[in-house]
């Protein structure tokens, strides 16, 4: 069992950073519309949002809680600096000529509740599930990393998804769809996760080995709001 406790160079670290960023803010604007999806009905978000908690288990993984940390505020401030960006631009009177404002604000001028339902979810739900799953990680002895992967995308995902249905379209949708797009969005995240593990175990080892890096937080402050290495 390896146990890293020095910060040294890495080679993937910036790369998984920005995929996990790029993820979070295509996911945030595709949220803006309902899909449906055989039986389920849910957000065009939760398409590609649960990669994010994938790349959030690699990170956590490989990497450790700590580094974890500073990608997930990293990704927190590009979600909130994009929906301020969007939020000021469908402010701003259109040009002359430009006829399609009425679009955007229905497309990207997403509402306070949103915006807001999104960010707390992302931060909680992160935060929670790279925590269960540096916590796991520690009481299996690095091993079964199916059950790290699967457990903690159980729980960061409830939290994110309860938040974020609840806080954006609570009293605006209809409950049924409510409900639906609670239910739906947690079991296609959660189910994706399962069926991802595979290619979950391939980019972990890939980057213990390359990396030279298998972090256990044994000694690690798991206070969120620590941002200091």
């Amino acid at each position: 069992m390896t146990v890293q406790t020095r910060q040294q160079q890495t080679k993937y670290l910036e790369l998984v950073t920005a995929l996990f960023v790029a993820v979070l803010l295509i996911s945030n604007v595709a949220s803006s519309k309902f899909v449906r999806l055989g039986p389920f009905s849910f957000d065009g978000g939760t398409i590609l949002f649960p990669i994010s908690y994938i790349f959030g288990d690699i990170l956590t993984e490989v990497y450790g809680y700590r580094r974890s940390r500073r990608v997930i505020w990293t990704g927190f401030f590009c979600a909130g600096l994009m929906a301020g960006v969007l939020s000021l631009v469908g402010a701003l009177p259109p040009a002359n000529g430009w006829e399609n404002q009425a679009a955007y604000k229905a497309i990207l001028g997403t509402t306070p509740r949103i915006v807001l339902g999104s960010l707390i979810a992302y931060f909680a739900g992160e935060f929670s599930n790279s925590y269960t799953l540096a916590k796991m990680k520690i009481w299996t002895q690095g091993r079964w990393l199916w059950t790290r992967t699967i457990g903690s995308t159980l729980v960061g995902e409830g939290v994110d998804t309860l938040l974020f249905v609840s806080i954006a379209f609570a009293g605006a949708v209809p409950w049924l769809l409510f409900w639906k797009t609670i239910y739906s969005n947690y079991v296609f995240k959660c189910g994706l996760e399962a069926i991802m593990t595979p290619v979950t175990y391939r980019i972990t080892n890939f980057l213990k080995r390359t990396e030279n890096e298998d972090v256990y937080d044994t000694d690690t402050d798991f206070n969120p709001f620590k941002l200091a290495t």
